[in-house]
């Protein structure tokens, strides 16, 4: 980069990129930003005064720089990043943007499993300990973790499930140990703070992915091992927006068992396209009906209208069990038409 903006600090940097990108997009950022860091970056942004074009510029081009390497990383991992931006910016650059990259996003370790196929990777895993595997998974999508956790044995399913769902923070000395165990060449990259992975919405995720049996096969043995984790999973394993997964024939049996004060509550702390699906698959008299209760019964607290969601969802859950409606899932279930 060039002179002009090599005395600018980080924070600066973030400043006048905001800038340069209008109120309208800096708004969108700052809802992904802790209180602590609007707070600085509102200060400096309120201590800018004038920006040469120059260094405007220059920032927005390392932005850019830096999006694009992100990118590739996606695409095809660290070396495939390196290699593009080499042919793109030359070598010196493409080693300070990866730097960069690196070191402000954290790359997530075990990036190299993330590109390898699953079935291969089960080879490779399935003898290890149930809390390597438990912390391999972590890190991998729903989709790889349910492919896997679904191919490993039945009584190290629920197992591996467990110690995913209670994991908390894991030291980077032990994450890089694992790393080595994988024949890993990216354990340099691992930051130094503490990693927090797993936890129940991790394994949630793994379960509403992997097919019915095994999920089932899972819950029922937390059940009897951690009744509570298992009660706290389930909780979490279908909101209420997800009825959109469910086709109309499986919508309009739900609603055949729903008390209409409680889908009238439900309804009222729900989005457009939930209450369209539901009002859609209603007689127009009771659409009627349930839109003028939501209306007259005015504000409601959240707290009712997570109850009347929850005794819908329970409901979805009770037909799912008794196999006469079908949630739509991406682990291996098959309608038989």
């Amino acid at each position: 980069m060039a002179k002009s903006e090599e005395k600018i600090t980080g924070l600066q940097k973030a400043a006048i990129l905001l800038i340069a990108l209008g109120p309208e997009k800096s708004s969108n950022i700052f809802k992904h930003l802790k209180e602590d860091e609007i707070e600085e970056l509102t200060l400096e942004i309120a201590n800018t005064r004038t920006i040469t074009p120059q260094v405007r510029d220059e920032v927005l081009e390392e932005f850019y720089q830096v999006c694009l390497a992100q990118q590739y990383i996606a695409e095809g991992g660290i070396n495939y990043a390196k290699e593009v931006l080499e042919k793109s910016f030359g070598a010196d650059k493409a080693r300070d943007v990866i730097g960069k990259l690196t070191a402000s996003l954290q790359v997530k370790p075990f990036e190299f499993v993330r590109k390898t196929d699953p079935s291969q990777l089960l080879n490779f895993i399935q003898d290890e300990h149930p809390q390597t595997i438990a912390l391999i998974l972590s890190y991998l999508s729903a989709a790889q973790s349910a492919l896997i956790i679904s191919a490993l044995p039945p009584d190290r399913q629920a197992d591996v499930a467990k110690r995913i769902a209670v994991m908390d923070r894991t030291s980077p000395d032990i994450i890089k140990e694992v790393e080595k165990v994988l024949e890993s060449k990216l354990a340099s990259l691992v930051n130094q703070d503490y990693t927090i992975v797993g936890g129940v919405d991790a394994v949630v995720e793994i379960l509403n992915t992997v097919d019915r049996g095994t999920e089932k096969h899972i819950m029922e043995t937390l059940e009897i091992e951690e009744p509570e984790l298992a009660d706290e999973i389930r909780k979490k394993m279908f909101v209420f927006e997800d009825i959109l997964l469910l086709d109309d024939r499986a919508i309009q049996r739900v609603l055949r068992d729903v008390d209409n004060s409680d889908l009238a509550i439900a309804l009222k702390g729900s989005n457009e396209e939930v209450q369209n699906a539901i009002f859609n698959n209603l007689s127009k008299r009771l659409a009627v009906m349930i839109k003028e209760d939501m209306e007259f019964m005015g504000p409601v607290r959240m707290k009712d209208v997570e109850e009347a969601q929850q005794k819908i969802v329970n409901i979805i859950r009770k037909l799912e069990d008794s196999a006469e409606i079908v949630i739509s899932r991406g682990g291996g279930d098959e309608i038989v038409v």
